[in-house]
């Protein structure tokens, strides 16, 4: 497996800007600019084919990690390391060797953001091989797995029925409020704040946010490779997502003109800052809006693809083709708003 591995890197005046000096790097590993992903753009939309994994260093010690299905984030610290999302089941082996490189202890936290595929399918792997902490209380006992209650709706079954994910995949910790702090002591002295994203992607998302550090990981709530994936059937609303962005840009700061300071992991492609995702935003309710008048005026979900209400940014944001295409987000925002004006 080559793990690649990225310097941090800031726009200023418009010029990329090497943000620190490369540290040093384990055999097989080497460098390569910000913002480049491990395979196509649509790979890292929905799951990647390939068995490399590329590493960013986005702080001292936290790392972004693309190619494995949607971005994985990891900390490390003294007696371990944390990590946001899993990636695919496919790819857990692959992650599991890269969080090997940048620490040698045990995996002890697991954090989901939400409970897609690309996202969960490697807890059951990963989690097996961690080690909780305190060590003297709970030895033996793999990593912790934090997620939103509806996470572990999503992934469990009543009992007789058949879970989307295997028992030791799921959460074993949950919450239902509308955040959750961890203990900075089993976090390297790291301030960690999960916050719930209620009806936005999915009904069970979560913003992490690295506070000493500046980084907050997304999830889905924001992707810097296509428009939007609003999960209607699992709760996901167009007003959800902009509520969401608005609560990243409400946590971030800038370091000089919109550009830098706190650092965005989003749910698939390259490391963003507050001016990524205020673009996001603007974009995701222009269309909003846009198609909530068509709704007003009475047009069918079928006159309103016909429209092209997106189309000055379908050449950024769009696809005819793949997972996600743009008419299927078209039909996600006009059902989430035709259900809002009932």
């Amino acid at each position: 497996m080559t793990v690649t591995l990225t310097p941090p890197r800031v726009l200023l005046g418009g010029l990329l800007v090497a943000a620190g000096a490369l540290f040093a790097a384990a055999p097989g590993v080497h460098a390569q600019g910000r913002g480049q992903s491990g395979g196509s753009t649509a790979a890292a939309g929905r799951g990647a084919a390939s068995s490399d994994i590329r590493v960013l260093k986005v702080r001292d010690n936290i790392f972004m990690l693309t190619g494995a299905g949607g971005n994985v984030t990891v900390m490390t610290f003294a007696e371990g390391a944390l990590l946001v999302d899993t990636g695919t089941a496919a790819m857990a082996n692959s992650v599991l060797d890269t969080v090997k490189r940048l620490s040698p202890k045990p995996i002890a936290h697991i954090i989901n953001t939400n409970a897609s595929d690309d996202h969960v399918g490697g807890n059951a792997v990963l989690a097996a091989t961690g080690r909780r902490i305190p060590v003297e209380v709970v030895a033996g006992e793999g990593a912790m797995i934090v997620a939103h209650e509806n996470v572990m709706t999503r992934m469990s079954a009543p009992t007789g029925k058949e879970a989307a994910a295997p028992e030791r995949a799921w959460p074993n910790e949950t919450y239902h409020l509308d955040e959750m702090k961890l203990s900075t002591r089993f976090h390297g002295g790291e301030p960690i704040q999960l916050l719930h994203v209620p009806a936005a992607h999915s009904d069970g998302d979560t913003l992490v946010w690295f506070r000493r550090s500046d980084v907050i990981a997304t999830g889905d709530i924001f992707m810097t490779t296509t428009y939007p994936i609003i999960d209607v059937a699992h709760g996901g609303t167009i007003d959800g997502v902009i509520a969401g962005l608005n609560k990243v840009l409400d946590l971030s700061f800038v370091d000089f003109r919109s550009e830098g300071g706190t650092m965005i992991v989003p749910g698939h492609g390259r490391l963003s800052d507050m001016a990524d995702v205020a673009y996001y935003r603007d974009m995701v309710t222009i269309i909003r809006d846009r198609v909530e008048d068509a709704i007003k005026k009475g047009q069918t979900v079928e006159q309103v693809k016909a429209a092209k209400l997106t189309r000055d940014y379908d050449g950024r944001w769009g696809a005819t083709s793949g997972p996600w295409t743009t008419d299927m987000f078209v039909d996600a925002v006009y059902k989430t708003l035709s259900a809002k004006k009932k």
